[in-house]
């Protein structure tokens, strides 16, 4: 049976999120769900939460049975299934919330249903070339939703929950792991502990360790390569196939897992100055909001680039860094330190809302501490071997993601009996 979406709620009709900025994470602030925090696959990405401090928040938090759409940019169409046990969230301004009614259809199906074929085809029928349409709360209240009944839904949902289960905890590791990570950074090169008992220095940026200096990006950086787009299919000399990754896909791939990057096709000379490479960084250089700057950053590895059928370029709304090899993990976390403090605001120029990052000005400009090498190759062994574990866990979640998306068609259809 068919029914449209805003039909299977409890007030007919989606909600928009609050407009409120983000303000780093704090335990005694409500916490706040952006686009940035839902993966492609529903989950979330905790290694990066935000909290948010509005006197009318409250009003906006999630509740059970809630699903939430993203309406605008490269991740329209995400979505997250509201899990009381991640806690509670306060949704943000370019999502989107429909309350699903228990007594009309099982909630959890929805979260199901937005992972599959008939979904992301509707998604991508709103697609303008390169980017992707917006779609707002009415149009997402008029879709159409083919369900079985409820009794099959709920022995669907029995049966892919318990693959969800897994999934979720391999992502929580993950984020631990990335915390690990990030941790490890601040009590080496912001806190100094494994250096205390050393000589300390005057510098710009206050007393460093003896041996090490302020300098620029550029002093630990090899090369800044452009992005590309090439063409949806061969046409021309446009003959090299390559998977392009996005901005909207830097989550999943920080999460250990490939995303939905499109397949292009680009120049032979394109592909061989610009595909990507172990160690590489990914930098987002146009786009951001008012609260949320341009200057996000995705980490390269070797166990990453495997995971293609084929080479991999960025888009050409994002940059490549080639740091020198021993500086990679350095520069990653570093640049990221400085993302998380809002230090890129003060690098974007840009007309007609959209933000550019003057990615150049930065490398060049912004101070930046230069430790001995010695210490950044300890540091480079350590986070290798964590982003090694992440990947091995982003593989198990895009083997468990592909089966539940494959059961999902075959049991709504009953091409596959559902058992009793």
């Amino acid at each position: 049976m068919k029914w449209k979406l805003k039909d299977l709620t409890v007030d007919g009709k989606g909600s928009y999120g609050i407009g409120a900025p983000a303000i780093p994470y704090q335990e005694d602030k409500l916490t706040y769900l952006r686009i940035t925090d839902i993966n492609d696959d529903g989950s979330l990405n905790f290694s990066d939460l935000k909290s948010v401090d509005a006197e009318d928040a409250e009003k906006y938090i999630l509740k059970e049975n809630d699903i939430v759409f993203a309406r605008t940019g490269n991740s329209t169409g995400r979505s997250y299934f509201y899990e009381k046990q991640h806690g509670t969230f306060v949704y943000a301004g370019f999502l989107i919330k429909f309350s699903l009614d228990p007594n009309k259809v099982n909630p959890r199906i929805l979260k199901y249903y937005t992972h599959s074929k008939p979904y992301f085809d509707w998604v991508n029928s709103f697609d303008t070339g390169a980017t992707r349409g917006n779609i707002n709360a009415k149009t997402y209240g008029d879709m159409e939703i083919e369900l079985p009944s409820r009794k099959v839904q709920d022995k669907i949902v029995s049966i892919l929950s318990s693959l969800d289960r897994k999934i979720e905890l391999n992502n929580k590791i993950n984020a631990d792991l990335e915390e690990m990570a990030q941790a490890i950074f601040k009590n080496w090169f912001v806190d100094f502990e494994p250096f205390k008992d050393g000589k300390f220095v005057d510098s710009e940026l206050g007393m460093i360790p003896e041996g090490w200096k302020v300098g620029s990006y550029s002093e630990m950086i090899e090369s800044l390569i452009s992005g590309d787009w090439g063409k949806e299919n061969p046409q021309g000399n446009y003959t090299h196939e390559v998977a392009c990754v996005r901005g909207c896909d830097f989550q999943d791939i920080n999460n250990g897992v490939r995303g939905k990057t499109p397949q292009r096709y680009i120049l032979e000379k394109n592909y061989q100055a610009k595909h990507l490479k172990d160690k590489d960084i990914l930098v987002e250089i146009s786009g951001g909001t008012a609260t949320v700057s341009t200057g996000r950053t995705s980490l390269v590895t070797e166990e990453l680039l495997k995971k293609y059928k084929h080479d991999i370029v960025c888009t050409n709304f994002c940059k490549v860094l080639r740091p020198l090899s021993q500086f990679s993990s350095y520069v990653y976390y570093s640049w990221k330190h400085k993302y998380d403090n809002d230090i890129m605001f003060g690098f974007e120029n840009g007309t007609s809302g959209i933000k550019n990052f003057a990615i150049k000005d930065f490398i060049e400009k912004e101070p930046v501490l230069i430790p001995k090498e010695q210490d950044i190759v300890e540091f480079q062994k350590i986070i290798d071997n964590l982003q090694k574990q992440k990947q091995i866990k982003g593989t198990e979640n895009t083997t468990l993601s592909t089966l539940r998306d494959t059961l999902l068609p075959r049991l709504m259809s009953g091409e596959l009996e559902v058992p009793e």
